[in-house]
C-alpha cells in the first residue's frame, strides 16, 4: 500500500502532465488522469459554459461540479479556491467579488501556479493571487476567509480530516465553504481501489458518501446541505483496463454508486467546545 507522501507524490507529478494537456484531452479523462475513453467527451466535469466571468483559457476540464454556483459569494468576499488549477473557479468567483474583494488560489503543483498566475495577468486581475502549497497545512492567515470553494480535490487528498481542519481554521466565524467533489456509496471492485492511476483520476481516492459527511460534522461544522449530486458513470472502455467482463456487469449492477457531490457547510459564529471547531 503506498504512503501518503508516495500517493502526494503520485497526483503532483499527474497534476504536472496535465498542465501541458489541452482541455479536450484531460475532459475525456478521470479528472484528467488516465486514458481517454472513446465513449464520451465529458465524464465529470459540468459545462461552465452560461456562468458569468468564466474563462477558457483557464479551463483544463478538471472539475466535477460547479462550487461558484452555490457558494453565495457576496462583493467585497475573501474567497479560498483549494487545489486551484490554471484559475478556473478563482476567476468565476473574482466575478463574484468584483474589485473589492480577493480571491486565492492554494496549488502544490508549481507548473498549475505558472499557469494561473499567467492567465490572471492576461486577464488583468490584480486581486487574484496564486499560493504554492499543501492544502493540508495552508500557507493562509487565520478566520481570513469568508468562502471556501473546491473543485474535485480532497478525493486526491490522503488525510482530508487535516484538510477540513485547516478549511475551518481559515474561515472566519460565520464563514461558509462550497466544495464539489467524487464520494462512493458501496464498495468500489478491488482493482479501482488498489490502482494508482484511478487515485489520481478522482476514483479509488473517494470515501463513502457518509463518512465524508460526517467528518465534516465531526470537524464542527454547522448547516451541512448537499447542494447537488450527480450520478458519475465510469465508461466501459476504462473499466476494461481493470476489470473482466463479469465484474464489469457486477460493477454496473448498481452495487456500487460513484457520484459528484456539491456539500454547503458552515463555521460556527461561535466554537462550542467539543464540537470540533475550536
Amino acid at each position: 500500500m503506498q504512503t501518503n507522501q508516495e500517493l502526494k507524490n503520485l497526483v503532483r507529478e499527474k497534476y504536472d502532465q496535465i498542465a501541458r494537456q489541452d482541455k479536450e484531452q484531460n475532459a475525456s479523462s478521470c479528472c484528467g488522469a488516465g486514458e481517454c475513453s472513446q465513449e464520451v467527451y465529458n465524464i465529470m466535469t459540468d459545462d461552465y459554459g452560461d456562468v458569468e466571468g468564466y474563462q477558457e483559457i483557464a479551463d483544463l476540464g478538471l472539475g466535477c461540479g460547479l462550487p461558484t454556483q452555490f457558494a453565495q459569494i457576496k462583493a467585497g468576499d475573501t474567497v479560498l479556491d483549494l487545489g486551484s488549477g490554471a484559475g478556473n473557479d478563482c476567476f468565476i468567483a473574482r466575478h463574484e467579488t468584483g474589485p473589492t474583494g480577493k480571491v486565492i488560489g492554494v496549488d502544490f503543483t508549481p507548473s498549475m501556479i505558472q499557469k494561473a498566475r499567467i492567465n490572471a495577468d492576461k486577464l488583468g486581475l490584480n486581486n487574484v493571487e496564486f499560493r504554492e502549497g499543501d492544502i493540508e497545512d495552508l500557507p493562509v492567515n487565520e478566520a481570513s476567509v469568508d468562502v471556501v470553494i473546491s473543485n474535485c480535490v480532497l478525493n486526491l487528498v490522503p488525510n482530508k480530516k487535516a484538510v477540513l481542519k485547516q478549511i475551518m481554521r481559515v474561515l472566519k466565524a460565520g464563514g461558509h465553504f462550497s466544495i464539489s467533489d467524487i464520494v462512493l456509496e458501496g464498495e468500489l471492485p478491488e482493482a479501482l481501489q488498489k490502482d494508482a492511476e484511478m487515485y489520481a483520476g478522482c476514483v479509488s481516492g473517494a470515501i463513502q458518501m457518509s463518512d465524508y459527511l460526517n467528518m465534516i460534522k465531526r470537524t464542527g461544522f454547522t448547516d451541512i446541505t448537499i447542494q447537488k449530486k450527480k450520478v458519475i458513470n465510469i465508461p466501459v472502455d476504462i473499466l476494461k483496463s481493470y476489470l473482466n467482463e463479469e465484474e464489469i456487469s457486477d460493477f454496473q449492477s448498481g452495487k456500487t454508486g460513484i457520484f459528484s457531490i456539491s456539500v454547503f457547510a458552515r463555521k460556527p459564529e461561535e466554537c462550542v467546545k467539543g464540537s470540533g471547531c475550536c
